[in-house]
């Protein structure tokens, strides 16, 4: 029977590869979506009420001042750097993302952080200025970086930054001794749950993606001190509208827009994640990975790896490494294969095609089966 993916020409597949946004994120467990669909069924609501009192459990929840739902996390990285460009100045905010005539418009940045969504830092017209080394900085570095042009300090927070580098600690510690603020891409920092709470209250705004939580694929959080958290609310969607109908001047953030729905299933989510029984969940995704192992290890030209590392954050990944020798060909083979396959299965490699990296979490069990099966089809 054709499914509505179908009627428009789509073809859906399986996704082997994690929260990925070119997939589409994530699929809200029953109870979000029931949730998100007695949201949009209830009647209609000031929105700014929704906001500001999901934000408030949200911020309740995670230890922080002011917390509201975005339009995912690059939006809270962009909204966040404009409150620290802005602070409460309302012409400040008109003006955004021209920051030209602005006294401080600089982020120092690691140089050795890069990585692919530090430009979210710049959307709101910050400069980035990158300091340090390909393979690490100095607190002296970052401190000597810091001038009268600096408006704060953007980090990128992984969660496994060595001693090489400054810290969130570190840059917290610069932040207020030379009164500038810390943004914070927090996105996948979902777990443990005291990383989660930790990096939210050590930032002035923190950002992180609640699509790895069970929320729409489309929703993030802004939070963190409510000086700046205020400033970042009255810059997005409805401060835009709000504005306008006060006679000020309005600022940038009109395309950030969530619905109701939306708001909805990111305070749900959340809830659901601090409630939950985590070593559960991790023992189901473990169950996933040994199935991996034990359907493919002893298939010639493939080994299985687990990772043997504390669960950090969203990703609970297999590595399926492919002997090319004994093959004839490597994990980019196989990843097009899969691809082309009915139904078309995505996954992805970590290493240039010696192997492929299977996030289990979003796979069914019956999903992990047929994965095994087509990958031994391609390789018997």
């Amino acid at each position: 029977m054709s499914g509505i993916y179908e009627e428009f020409g789509v073809t859906p597949g399986i996704n082997a590869r994690g929260n990925q946004t070119l997939l589409g994120g994530s699929t809200p467990p029953p109870e979000i979506q029931d949730a998100m669909d007695e949201a949009m069924n209830s009647g209609y609501v000031v929105f700014e009420e929704l906001l500001r009192k999901t934000g408030d459990f949200i911020a309740n929840t995670l230890g922080t001042e002011q917390a509201f739902v975005t339009s995912g996390a690059a939006a809270a990285i962009s909204l966040g750097t404009a409150a620290a460009l802005a602070g409460n100045d309302r012409e400040k905010m008109s003006k955004i993302p021209d920051t030209s005539s602005f006294d401080r418009n600089e982020l120092v940045f690691q140089k050795g952080q890069d990585y692919t969504y530090k430009r979210c830092f710049t959307l709101a017209g910050a400069k980035l200025v990158e300091i340090g080394r390909e393979d690490g900085c100095t607190v002296e570095e970052m401190e000597a970086a810091i001038g009268p042009k600096t408006a704060g300090i953007a980090f990128y927070e992984s969660g496994l930054w060595g001693d090489e580098w400054v810290s969130i600690e570190q840059a917290r510690a610069l932040a207020d001794k030379h009164g500038i603020r810390l943004i914070v891409d927090a996105a996948g920092q979902i777990y443990p749950l005291d990383q989660f709470t930790k990096t939210a209250q050590i930032a002035d705004v923190a950002a992180f993606g609640a699509k790895y939580i069970g929320s729409p694929h489309s929703t993030g959080i802004c939070t963190g001190k409510a000086e700046f958290v205020e400033s970042a609310f009255l810059q997005n969607f409805i401060g835009y509208e709000m504005a306008g109908q006060q006679g000020l001047p309005r600022p940038y953030g009109r395309p950030y827009k969530t619905d109701r729905g939306e708001v909805i299933g990111v305070a749900a989510a959340l809830k659901r994640w601090f409630s939950m029984d985590h070593e559960e969940r991790l023992a189901v995704e473990e169950a996933k990975r040994t199935g991996f192992h034990r359907g493919l290890n002893d298939v010639p030209g493939i080994s299985v790896d687990i990772p043997n590392t504390p669960q950090l954050g969203p990703n609970t990944t297999v590595f399926i490494h492919f002997d090319a020798d004994k093959l004839g060909f490597d994990g980019n083979e196989v990843i097009k294969r899969l691809e082309k396959g009915t139904p078309p299965i995505w996954t992805r490699t970590h290493d240039g095609g010696k192997s492929i990296g299977i996030g289990v979490q979003m796979l069914t069990d019956e999903q992990v089966e047929t994965v095994i099966q087509r990958i031994k089809a391609i390789v018997e």
